[in-house]
C-alpha cells in the first residue's frame, strides 16, 4: 500500500465560500490547474501554486491545503 498526496481544493473553496474561478482569480493559478489538482489528475504539484493558494486564502499551515493519504 502506498501513499498519495491530495490537494484539498474543494474543501478550501467550500470553507472560504468561494468558487474555483474566484480562487483562480485571487491566487493567480489557472482554473484548469486548480481543477486538475482538485480531481487528482496532476502527476506533479507545482509548489508555487500551493504558495499562491496559501497567500490568497491567508493560510499558515500547509496541511490545510494538502494531505497525505493511503492509496487504495
Amino acid at each position: 500500500m502506498g501513499k498519495n498526496i491530495v490537494v484539498k481544493i474543494s474543501e478550501l473553496t467550500a470553507k472560504h465560500k468561494i468558487s474555483m474561478r474566484e480562487l483562480s482569480r485571487i491566487s493567480r493559478v489557472r482554473h484548469a490547474a486548480l481543477s486538475e489538482l482538485a480531481n487528482g489528475k496532476r502527476e506533479s504539484i507545482n509548489f508555487s501554486h500551493i504558495v499562491r493558494i496559501a497567500e490568497a486564502l491567508n493560510i499558515q499551515d500547509i496541511r490545510e491545503i494538502i494531505d497525505l493519504v493511503d492509496s487504495e
